[in-house]
């Protein structure tokens, strides 16, 4: 990452290096991956002065050009996969669930999207050789569903290491959350969670997970009938991409739930289908639907991979977190 100041950059002095500051672009890379839209909306300026802005901010981070099929695959060694304490669900995702994308998990109340997260964020503080990140969590929390009690049961689940004790308290800790009472709010948090992430960068636990349960929640509840559909996805959409950017300029995972509707005019097949339309299928990396079974026993299907074969592992949600 680059570590010049905002001030270095040609037609950005002191006010506006405040104002961009003020709206989240703390960071060289994070003008450089921003639109002239957003830089005059926020800073004041003109569409030619964004523009020379946003060139030098790419120059300086020297990102936005094209690169070789080898340069690609040398960046992507810095993708960090973090384990789904289940050998069947990591195997269905290559190893774990990784950084730099989105995982969107879909299904029935109950299919276990939240357990899932709830591991996630405990698992990403493992050290690597466990299957963890060494990192902290963010959580979105836009349908009250986080519980502390939960995670503390899960680090009671957690494998036993050599000279060392799980403890609860600084798990959580780590795991840091926030209510989102409309969608709205969820997108500014979004921009506080950038603020959050370039703190702790420096720490022992940088973020490496950003959970999103539910992404849809909200804008299913506000944007109502098919005369809103048109701003609800247009928003949307733009989460999402702030999202995506959030997770390529931190390293992190974002792992978003969704909510499932049903198609009572399916005769063959599944009649659930995931909320968000195109604008969320398109835009999530991986895509799981996950279902019940019998007893403890929970379905994930891998729907969508940019690399991945369509696969099913099956695993359980008990006491102590998700188990083979």
């Amino acid at each position: 990452m680059s570590t010049g100041l905002l001030e270095d950059l040609p037609g950005v002095g002191p006010a506006t290096a405040e104002k961009l500051r003020e709206a989240g672009f703390n960071t060289i890379e994070a003008i450089a991956v921003a639109s002239p839209g957003e830089l005059i909306a926020c800073a004041d300026v003109g569409e030619a002065t964004a523009a020379k802005i946003i060139a030098s901010a790419r120059a300086a981070a020297d990102i936005g050009g094209f690169e070789t099929g080898d340069q690609i695959l040398e960046r992507r060694k810095n993708v960090g996969k973090i384990t789904t304490s289940n050998i069947n669900f990591n195997d269905l995702l290559g190893g774990g669930m990784e950084t730099q994308s989105i995982v969107e998990l879909y299904g029935e109340f109950g299919s276990g999207k939240t357990q899932v997260a709830h591991q996630l964020a405990v698992n990403v503080q493992l050290p690597r050789a466990l299957g963890g990140l060494n990192g902290s969590a963010i959580i979105i929390d836009t349908e009250n569903t986080f519980r502390p009690e939960r995670i503390a049961q899960m680090v009671g689940g957690l494998p036993p290491k050599e000279n060392v004790n799980w403890e609860a308290d600084e798990f959580l800790k780590r795991i840091h959350v926030a209510r989102a009472f409309n969608s709205n709010h969820q997108i500014l948090l979004v921009e506080s969670a950038m603020a959050l992430a370039e703190n702790l960068r420096e720490t022992d636990y940088p973020v490496r997970l950003l959970v999103v349960d539910s992404v849809t929640a909200h804008f299913r509840a506000e944007y109502v009938g098919r005369g809103t559909l048109a701003d609800r996805q247009q928003k949307l959409n733009k989460h999402l991409h702030e999202l995506m950017r959030f997770g390529d300029l931190n390293n992190a995972l974002i792992l978003v739930t969704n909510q499932v509707m049903a198609k009572p005019d399916t005769f063959f097949g599944d009649p659930t289908k995931p909320v968000g339309g195109h604008v969320l299928g398109h835009t999530a990396t991986f895509r799981l639907y996950l279902r019940k079974s019998k007893g403890e026993k929970r379905i994930a299907r891998l729907v969508d991979s940019p690399n991945l074969p369509d696969g099913e592992a099956v695993f359980s949600v008990t006491m102590e977190g998700l188990k083979d």
